[in-house]
């Protein structure tokens, strides 16, 4: 999957430009710049602290940057590391209420999820609430919310977080499969085999606090 070169590729659908954001006194993303185009895996790497999952939430709208722009010209479907879910709702009402965000009919939501649900090995119809899943169902009900309204753009922070081995390699299969619709993706992971599924890397690197004062110098995009 990785190292692709098209000349004739597309103009990037999400753009981040000069991203900076503090947490208090800590710097915690410096100048980062991402291009994304429709069609491509873009992996984010880097160590813990470098702002990996602070970056995919600016990029998807729910954390404001301190500085820089984001240019988004696509429905963003993001699946966060730690699902977002209520745990006192089943799966199939968690389609119908996150449906609803999307602008979608009951119907089609429910339609869409099951379908997605079923892809990735979730028992669709079973009436459990959340709280009392597994956590390998939780995290595929919490990336088939992602997948919702078929977003073009998906943002994925370590979405497979308690899979097994057969889930996690059906994953990476639908990963492909979204690339090739013509989806752009961007996927927070750590583990190098990971990389080689990637058309491309970035790299983010801990801020290096300045050593005489004032403003650090500029991270790593």
């Amino acid at each position: 999957m990785g190292g692709r070169e098209r000349s004739d590729s597309p103009s990037p659908i999400l753009t981040a430009t000069g991203i900076r954001k503090r947490f208090g006194r800590k710097l915690v993303l410096d100048n980062v710049n991402l291009e994304v185009r429709p069609g491509e895996v873009v992996a984010v790497v880097g160590e813990n602290g470098a702002g990996k999952s602070t970056l995919l939430r600016i990029l998807a709208g729910f954390l404001a940057a301190d500085a820089g722009e984001v240019d988004s010209r696509g429905r963003v479907g993001y699946c966060p590391q730690e699902p977002g879910l209520i745990g006192l709702l089943n799966a199939r009402e968690h389609l119908r209420y996150f449906g609803a965000a999307r602008d979608l009919p009951p119907g089609d939501a429910l339609a869409q999820g099951h379908e997605l649900l079923q892809a990735l090995g979730f028992p669709v119809g079973d009436p459990t609430l959340v709280q009392n899943l597994s956590s390998g169902n939780r995290q595929k009900l919490n990336l088939v919310l992602a997948l919702l309204g078929e977003p073009e753009i998906l943002l994925l922070d370590e979405p497979y977080q308690g899979f097994d081995q057969g889930t996690y390699v059906n994953f990476w299969n639908h990963v492909e499969t979204w690339r090739d619709q013509g989806k752009a993706i961007v996927v927070v992971t750590h583990l190098l085999v990971e990389r080689q599924r990637a058309d491309r890397l970035v790299e983010l690197r801990i801020p290096c606090p300045s050593v005489v004062g004032g403003e650090p110098p500029f991270g790593a995009s």
